[in-house]
């Protein structure tokens, strides 16, 4: 069955998903990492919280697949599982931005439909 249909089996863990990514922070997270994989500290200094209040966030990220890991050394850095957590977040900013305005700045930008 089609996951976009409205009796798919995955309407309930799209949820969970949304549910995942209600949280400032967490969205903040995605959106840093689109462009590639940033230690803990980076992304502390990025979305402005402690490293042990965005460490317990990315904890829940990847216990959702949304981030993956990669351990280099003592290090840890993260990245987005996939293309569809930073299309999703982004598509998210761009109805925020529709709400607000008659003319978004996402519609003036070339690259208005990537997930960037």
């Amino acid at each position: 069955m089609c996951g976009r249909n409205p009796a798919s089996p995955y309407v309930e863990l799209a949820v969970e998903i949304f549910a995942m990514l209600a949280d400032a922070t967490r969205v903040r997270i995605v959106l840093a990492l689109r462009d590639g994989e940033l230690s803990v500290n980076t992304l502390a200094d990025i979305v402005e919280k402690s490293p042990a209040a965005v460490s317990q966030h990315l904890a829940k990220l990847r216990l959702a697949r949304i981030v993956a890991t990669r351990q280099e050394g003592t290090r840890v850095f993260y990245r987005l599982a996939n293309e569809h957590a930073a299309r999703l977040v982004s598509d998210a900013i761009f109805q925020a931005e529709h709400a607000l305005s008659d003319s978004p700045a996402h519609h003036s930008q070339p690259d208005a439909g990537a997930a960037r």
